[in-house]
């Protein structure tokens, strides 16, 4: 099975929670990879070739791709897993317009900026693998999310976008949809929740455990199994598909 070997994998989000799982995982099965953040501390400790950009903006998105594409080669694996989470979010009469564009920003025009840049050579080598993190909230909507769910949704629709547009030249393009993962990111959900409920956060834990016929939340190795298979050579009948990581949950 050839799998990843071989493959530049470009994974954002790549110092901590998915998507570093992602990249230790793709490297471990022998893909080259550079890993995207904003914290080159942080990208460091990972111990993979990375680049640190803003990648909310045309110009960050396009440093990476060509900081990849010098040093590792043309990228055939993109993994679109950075992103803004929900937590600092209210009701939508109490939204901050600016948090809403922040979100977009960073969750939606990012992957777009991104997928456009390395697109046009994986269709020209009739080859690429394209893998979106979205989450169970763009299938299903939160209480206090109008930016993060409404970004997690137009993820989706860019996929499927995608999907149509390189499919005839051997490119896929999928989503994981993860449930609650226990990463940085969801432990500051959790914290900010329990402040304004009056619980601990191992109480908000628990109850996002008790979610999941499993009675427990997803690991981010989990997500990034999933991810990797859809990075492969072997997931070739797979494209335009939203796949739920969440634990047979239906929420």
């Amino acid at each position: 099975m050839a799998g990843v070997e071989g493959r530049v994998a470009l994974v954002t989000g790549g110092s901590r929670g998915i998507g570093r799982s992602t990249a230790e995982l793709l490297a471990t099965r022998g893909a080259r990879v550079m890993c995207v953040a904003r914290s080159r501390q942080e990208l460091e400790e990972v111990g993979l070739a990375y680049s640190v950009a803003d990648l909310g903006t045309a110009e960050g998105c396009a440093h990476v791709v060509e900081d990849a594409e010098q040093r590792l080669g043309p990228v055939e694996i993109l993994v679109c897993n950075h992103g803004i989470g929900s937590a600092h979010e209210r009701v939508i009469w109490e939204q901050d317009p600016q948090d809403w564009r922040e979100t977009m920003r960073v969750n939606l025009d990012g992957p777009f900026y991104l997928s456009r840049l390395v697109l046009k050579g994986m269709t020209e080598r009739r080859y690429g693998r394209v893998v979106y993190t979205s989450s169970t909230a763009g299938l299903v909507a939160e209480h206090a999310g109008s930016a993060y769910t409404s970004s997690k949704h137009g993820l989706l629709g860019l996929m499927r976008s995608v999907a149509q547009d390189g499919g005839p030249f051997g490119v896929t393009s999928n989503a994981v949809l993860p449930g609650w993962v226990l990463t940085e990111m969801a432990e500051r959900s959790a914290l900010q929740e329990s402040k304004d409920r009056g619980i601990t956060t191992d109480q908000v834990w628990e109850e996002r455990a008790a979610l999941y016929p499993a009675g427990r939340v997803v690991t981010p190795e989990e997500v990034a199994e999933a991810i990797a298979f859809l990075a492969s050579e072997e997931s070739s009948g797979i494209n335009g598909e939203a796949i739920r990581v969440a634990l047979g949950s239906v929420s």
